[in-house]
């Protein structure tokens, strides 16, 4: 067996990497246990550890540390790259190939897949799922997002009662390239009537700044201040993204960088600054704190995340030769999840989007409906204290 990490880290991505080591090491057919470090790269390099070795307390310690601890990649395979690898595995004997990633990753594993049929090369090659981005097609969400879901969701908590001792407006760019997932997260923050994000702009709707000045202007005068979450893949009504592209620079699956740029804050504060008389204006880009921060994640998803990585090796052992591995939640009021194995081709590079039942009529909200769907995922927050405000009357 050979397991690789590819895409962006998550808090949890370990968790699947470990679950998928642990329920490997149960069935006589997996005699050996390889991870190729930093994804198709380190098959293309030889660059291979022997998971096999390595001990139960190392393994457990492993799964509680965010990114990804195998290296990860953003490489899509050529034809001739595969054949490279099937050379190189087939030394190795092997005949089981896991990728943990989102649908960039699931994308890689179709194509390997696919040329490995083509040269009648025999294993069995699973997609394991993962996305803080939460757009992954066939499943309901994504190891990741519940544990990025709750960072941002304290990072707001916190940023609010900041806003709140010293007002103005706040801006914050969150990940959420054409899905607001993440973005949308923020609202969980709120435990009081004037709690914070006040405006939520996600993607899924096209944005225009002369609205976002007016609804920044009117939440001002209504509780003096105003916290603003916005996705980093906001675009007008014609598509053009409002974040310029940074220099033109895609990965090898076509996609534009966003993330490591504070431009698209500055470009929203800019505006408030020069069509208001606000004083106080502030941005910060969230960036890639959202993916690795060591402490927060959420219990369900290091669960869920584990019994992923779990379900593919079961999977791929019981004679599904190729497949990703989706999450469904179950019908009912009551929480509950099941594992299925879906067709690769159904999961690659596509991305899903926030349905529209979870966005607010205005677009510039989120409806109770997404808050029902992502507590579950996120866990339990910390309450935030606050007086009662009894006022002492003036001196006489």
């Amino acid at each position: 067996m050979l397991i690789a990490q590819s895409g962006g880290p998550t808090m949890v991505i370990n968790q699947s990497l470990i679950g998928a080591i642990k329920e490997a090491g149960r069935h006589p057919a997996i005699r050996n246990i390889y991870g190729s470090l930093h994804g198709i790269q380190g098959i293309l390099d030889q660059d291979f550890i022997d998971l096999s070795r390595e001990s139960d307390s190392t393994l457990e310690a492993v799964a509680v540390t965010p990114s990804s601890m195998l290296g990860s990649v953003r490489k899509k395979p050529t034809a001739r790259d595969c054949q490279s690898m099937f050379t190189i595995m087939k030394r190795y004997d092997i005949r089981y190939f896991f990728y943990i990633g989102g649908n960039d990753s699931a994308e890689t594993t179709l194509i390997i897949n696919e040329e490995a049929k083509r040269s009648h090369y025999d294993f069995r090659c699973y997609h394991i799922c993962k996305t803080i981005d939460n757009d992954l097609r066939e499943n309901d969400h994504t190891p990741g997002f519940g544990s990025g879901a709750r960072f941002v969701a304290l990072a707001f908590m916190g940023d609010n009662l900041d806003n709140r001792a010293l007002p103005g407006v706040k801006i914050n760019i969150v990940m959420g390239r054409h899905a607001g997932f993440l973005t949308a997260a923020s609202a969980l923050a709120r435990q009081y009537p004037d709690d914070g994000p006040h405006l939520i702009y996600l993607p899924e709707r096209s944005f225009s700044m002369n609205r976002f000045v007016a609804d920044v202007k009117r939440v001002v005068h209504q509780h003096g201040r105003c916290v603003v979450a916005v996705s980093e893949g906001i675009a007008d009504h014609r598509g053009k993204p409002i974040l310029p592209e940074n220099g033109g620079r895609v990965d090898s699956h076509g996609n534009v960088q966003l993330s490591g740029t504070g431009a698209l804050g500055d470009i929203l504060a800019a505006e408030i600054e020069e069509k208001t008389k606000i004083q106080r204006i502030r941005a910060d880009t969230f960036g890639y704190l959202q993916r690795s921060f060591v402490g927060i994640y959420s219990e369900v998803d290091a669960r869920e995340a584990r019994e992923a990585g779990r379900k593919a090796v079961q999977f791929a052992v019981n004679g599904s030769h190729h497949g990703s591995v989706a999450i469904k939640r179950k019908p009912g009021k009551k929480y509950q999840v099941t594992y299925r194995r879906v067709p690769l081709k159904n999961v690659a590079k596509e991305t899903r989007h926030m349905p529209d039942a979870f966005i607010a009529d205005g677009g510039n909200d989120v409806t109770p409906a997404f808050i029902r769907y992502a507590t579950p995922l996120v866990g339990k927050l910390p309450k935030v204290g606050r007086f009662r405000n009894y006022r002492v009357p003036p001196a006489q």
